[in-house]
C-alpha cells in the first residue's frame, strides 16, 4: 500500500497518527524515541500494514505472477497499484475529499524526513492522491520510482505487465483491501 491506502487506514486517528503513517516509509530504524508518541504510533501502524500486505496469500501469489527477473522489485510497483485501485474504489464513494486535504495539510505543515523532502511538496502540489485514480498517472510514478533508484530502471520494466495483468490485478486488489481494511483500519476515536 501507498500514500492513499496508508492515509484511507489511519484516518480515524489524529493528525499526528496520520502523518506517521504518511511518511513512514521515509523513516528507517525501529527506534522511534525521536518522533512524538502519535507520530511514532502511526510509523508502527504503517509497518504492520506493510507486513500484512506483503505477506498475505493475495499478494504473493501476485508476485509469483511478475516476471522473474523483476520479482523483486514487484512490491514496489504493486504498492502504487493497491493505491490504483483504492483511489478508484474510493472515488466510486466520492472519494472524501477531506481526506486529502487533511493528508495534504498535515504533509505541508511538518518536515518530512530527508528521504521524503523532495517528494512530499511535489505529491501535494501535483495531487497524486487523487490522480492515482488514472492508471496512465500511477504507471508514470511506478517509473518515476524507478528513476531514482540505482542501475537500470527494473521498475519500468515492470509496467508492462501491470498493463497486461490489469484484470487480475484488480481481482486481486477485491480480494485483498477488504481483508487489509478489516484488520488494520483505525477506529474513530484512534488508534
Amino acid at each position: 500500500m501507498n500514500f492513499l491506502a496508508h492515509a484511507w487506514l489511519a484516518r480515524g486517528g489524529s493528525d499526528d497518527f496520520l502523518y506517521g503513517n504518511l511518511i513512514a516509509d521515509g523513516v528507517k530504524g525501529s527506534d522511534l524515541s525521536a518522533w512524538p508518541l502519535e507520530v511514532a504510533s502511526g510509523i508502527r501502524h504503517h509497518r504492520r500494514v506493510d507486513a500484512f500486505v506483503d505477506t498475505h496469500p493475495v499478494v504473493l501469489a501476485v508476485r509469483r505472477r511478475a516476471p522473474q527477473e523483476y520479482r523483486r522489485y514487484a512490491g514496489i510497483a504493486l504498492d502504487l497499484v493497491w493505491d490504483h485501485f483504492v483511489a478508484r474504489e474510493l472515488a466510486l464513494d466520492q472519494l472524501p475529499s477531506h481526506l486529502v486535504q487533511r493528508s495534504y495539510r498535515v504533509l505541508s505543515h511538518r518536515p518530512a524526513p530527508a528521504r521524503l523532502e523532495r517528494m512530499i511538496p511535489a505529491l501535494v502540489a501535483q495531487d497524486w492522491l487523487h490522480r492515482y485514480a488514472d492508471f496512465d498517472f500511477t504507471c508514470d510514478a511506478v517509473r518515476g520510482i524507478g528513476r531514482r533508484l540505482s542501475g537500470p530502471n527494473r521498475l519500468a520494466a515492470l509496467v508492462p505487465w501491470l498493463e497486461e495483468d490489469y484484470a487480475a490485478l484488480e481481482q486481486d486488489f477485491y480480494r485483498l483491501w477488504p481483508a487489509v481494511a478489516k484488520a488494520l483500519e483505525v477506529a474513530p476515536d484512534g488508534p
